[in-house]
């Protein structure tokens, strides 16, 4: 069997592209894993986020709920709310999976609540409809003033050491002896 001269030059021109292709493959598969590794992480990320979140607002919840409760006999808490610790199981396993922090609520405005007197009340963009209860057409109501409390937390990861924060308003009425206590900074109103 004779080779021609056309012959033996083609004979390794195959193997050669071969091995080309075979390394475009190979970094296609590697760029393509990588790009997926990473996308995986920053689900996780999020994921892991929105559960902080989810976290820090069930303690706000326990914090605004127990806020302005009643004291043992009845009578409005004059008690400053405290800092308080959380600790959430967010799936349930028993094991601690967030420790929220929640910072001293802070009353960071209060404002007397004015009785209309009945009828229709304007509220914002000239929407108007019935007045709320406080227009309830009585003479004189107590005194009572919406409060605006500031409750600031600090969610972190027991498995990665990750910190969130979470910043949340949250409004009550209060009456004019727990304004006093927990929100007037000017002194006693006449």
């Amino acid at each position: 069997m004779t080779h021609t001269p056309a012959m033996r030059r083609q004979q390794g021109a195959a193997l050669l592209i071969g091995m080309i292709m075979l390394l475009l493959i190979t970094l296609t598969v590697t760029a393509a894993f990588n790009l997926s590794s990473s996308n995986l992480k920053s689900v996780g990320n999020l994921q892991t986020r929105n559960e902080a979140v989810a976290a820090a607002n069930r303690a706000i919840e326990e914090v605004a709920s127990s806020l302005l409760a009643p004291d043992s006999d009845g009578t409005p808490s004059l008690t400053p709310p405290q800092a308080t610790v959380s600790l959430v199981d967010i799936n349930n396993d028993g094991t601690t999976d967030y420790t929220v922090v929640v910072a001293a609520p802070v009353c960071v405005r209060a404002t007397k609540a004015v009785d209309t007197g009945g009828g229709t009340v304007t509220g914002p963009s000239g929407i108007t409809g019935g007045a709320s209860s406080s227009g309830s057409g009585l003479s004189t109501l107590p005194d009572q003033y919406n409060s605006v409390w500031d409750i600031s937390t600090t969610v972190t990861d027991a498995t990665s050491g990750t910190t969130t924060a979470v910043r949340q308003g949250v409004r009550a009425l209060l009456n004019k002896v727990q304004f006093e206590a927990l929100c007037n900074t000017t002194g006693p109103t006449p």
